[in-house]
């Protein structure tokens, strides 16, 4: 790796490092979203389930950002693939780009549940 290479790696893990920080946030709204879920339905106080689906919908929106930066840093690294990069690094880089348009596809899917189920029929969970 030349030094441009290093300093636009060491820029991409700045933002994972980022990120991760993000997906703590995410743990500690889920945890709260499912106190509160847990209360609406010992309840049933509307209050409870307008505020789960809010948060909800926040999480799955984060999320949904999330997995498209990561796709659009996977379709970044398909553009940047050379004829003469080997055949392990272009089978792998397909295969990260396949993954990263699933979990956007999921996300997607997710966030359409949580906008759409009024009754919190169906319960959702990222993994």
């Amino acid at each position: 790796m030349n030094n441009e290479n290093i300093e636009e790696r060491i820029k991409e893990l700045n933002i994972e490092d980022f990120i991760w920080t993000i997906y703590i946030g995410i743990i500690f709204l889920s945890f709260y979203s499912n106190n509160i879920e847990r209360k609406y339905f010992l309840s049933k106080e509307k209050k409870f389930k307008v505020k789960y689906r809010t948060i909800n919908i926040i999480i799955f929106s984060i999320l949904l950002i999330v997995y498209l930066y990561f796709l659009n840093s996977s379709i970044n690294d398909l553009k940047k693939l050379k004829q003469s990069d080997n055949e392990a690094k272009k089978k792998l880089i397909y295969l990260s780009f396949i993954a990263s348009l699933c979990i956007t596809i999921s996300g997607l899917i997710f966030l359409y549940i949580a906008l759409k189920d009024q009754n919190l029929d169906v319960e959702l969970a990222f993994n």
